[in-house]
């Protein structure tokens, strides 16, 4: 009896170690983790992806999705049609200096032509769900907190964590983590990275009216954000959004940037609604029609986190600081980085030695700097400029009259070309990328 007791018993534990054991262990299910947990099985590796909240859940976002974004999607299989909930957009509608122009979205051959619109609160389920259909094991209400390091090599092999409501401690285990746990990315800091002061941090703060103007073809920017509380017109240091959701709902919010002297000072709520007071009275842009609360979250922008492999961990998505500077767009690039990060362990894996897997893992912050790291040196540039509003006025008032020179704008802003074969603009574009440093 003791035997069959002691026989059960071991099973039970070996059962353990295998469900929390892994290829690769993904640290939340964002759309930089879902992407990379997706992507890592669909090649067949084994991965857990571990989630500390419970979908559905709410982020702070615009919920606007560029053509950038809209192609990762459609590489994931995910379902974009108008039945399955997906509003789509043709471009943007950039106010400003007393203009108003409206601009299609590039046609090209590397992006869709339109964009979409989809809340966070079920987008980021739908990847996770998605992620576990390639084959992702995905754990729910699993709060990552220390990661467990090798003593001998320093390198990260698994992390502890609390799982359920009931915050039961367990251990997961793998020979490479992936830090998709957002800006404050705790398990990044445990390995000693931390944020460079260098690189700019935007701020975006967001609230939900119900609106007649939910139903939109075009994103729309306000390149002028004007604060009219005091005595005095006060221009500020952003810009301001309107998004239709085509549910009912406009998602209204202004983005900020830290090189600004009012970064700290103001209260960015306050602005906000004191933004949406100055909008016509029947866009319904008011207190009773506003239909959550107002919530903020930071922007990481311009690989403000490096490096983005060390010692068995690789940073995607706001982890490592991928939002674009030029327009504060996230969510592309944390798929993005999340689909390069999956393909260069995928070969790794593949490969005989530890010398060899390192080899090949070092490759992936090199990718990345030559995928992105000259245009986010355009784009840091770009964010010291139009930290000063005077700057912002005059680019805005003599650029919306030029719709050719606001078109390539809009390629340059969005990140929108085509790297071969294309136009002119994309040529300057790519260029200007290509001579500008990789930091």
């Amino acid at each position: 009896m003791n035997t069959v007791l002691s026989e059960t018993a071991a099973l039970s534990e070996s059962t353990a170690l295998s469900e929390n054991t892994a290829d690769v262990i993904v640290v939340g299910a964002g759309p930089a983790g879902s992407a990379t947990a997706y992507h890592l099985a669909k090649s067949g590796l084994d991965v857990l992806l571990l989630e500390k909240t419970a979908f559905p859940r709410e982020k702070v976002c615009g919920d606007g999705l560029t053509p950038r974004a809209t192609k990762q999607l459609v590489a994931m299989g995910i379902d974009i049609s108008e039945e399955a909930g997906w509003l789509r957009n043709k471009g943007l509608r950039i106010i400003g200096g007393g203009s108003r122009l409206q601009l299609d979205w590039p046609e090209l051959a590397s992006f869709p032509d339109y964009g979409l619109v989809r809340k966070r609160d079920d987008f980021d389920e739908q990847l996770a769900r998605q992620a576990q259909k390639a084959g992702a094991r995905l754990y729910e209400r699993c709060n990552v907190g220390a990661p467990i390091v090798n003593e001998l090599t320093g390198h990260i092999t698994g992390v502890h964590a609390k799982l359920g409501e009931e915050k039961t401690p367990v251990t997961f285990h793998a020979p490479l983590v992936v830090a998709a746990d957002g800006n404050s990315t705790r398990l990044s800091l445990a390995m000693g990275l931390h944020r460079r002061e260098d690189r700019p941090m935007g701020v975006a703060v967001r609230t939900y009216f119900t609106s007649p103007r939910h139903d939109d073809d075009y994103l729309e920017s306000w390149l002028e954000l004007w604060d009219r509380r005091g005595a005095q017109d006060r221009l500020l240091p952003g810009y301001g959004w309107i998004f239709g959701m085509g549910d009912g709902t406009s998602n209204v919010g202004l983005g900020v940037l830290n090189t600004s002297a009012a970064f700290r000072e103001l209260d960015w709520r306050e602005i906000l609604k004191a933004w949406c007071a100055s909008m016509p009275e029947e866009w319904g842009y008011t207190p009773e029609n506003m239909t959550g609360p107002i919530r903020g979250a930071a922007l990481p922008m311009a690989f403000n986190r490096q490096p983005h492999y060390t010692k068995g961990l690789l940073l995607v998505g706001d982890a490592g600081g991928l939002v674009n500077p030029f327009n504060g767009e996230g969510i592309a690039y944390a798929m993005e980085s999340g689909a390069i990060a999956a393909e260069v362990i995928v070969q790794a894996q593949a490969r005989a030695t530890y010398a060899q897997r390192e080899l090949a893992l070092q490759r992936y912050p090199k990718v990345l700097k030559d995928t992105y790291g000259g245009y986010y040196s355009l784009g840091r540039a770009f964010v010291k400029l139009i930290g000063n509003p005077k700057v912002m006025q005059i680019a805005t008032q003599r650029g919306l009259t030029h719709p050719l020179l606001m078109r390539f704008t809009l390629k340059m802003l969005a990140n929108l070309t085509d790297p071969t074969g294309g136009d002119a603009m994309d040529r300057i574009i790519n260029g200007l990328s290509k001579v500008a440093p990789k930091a």
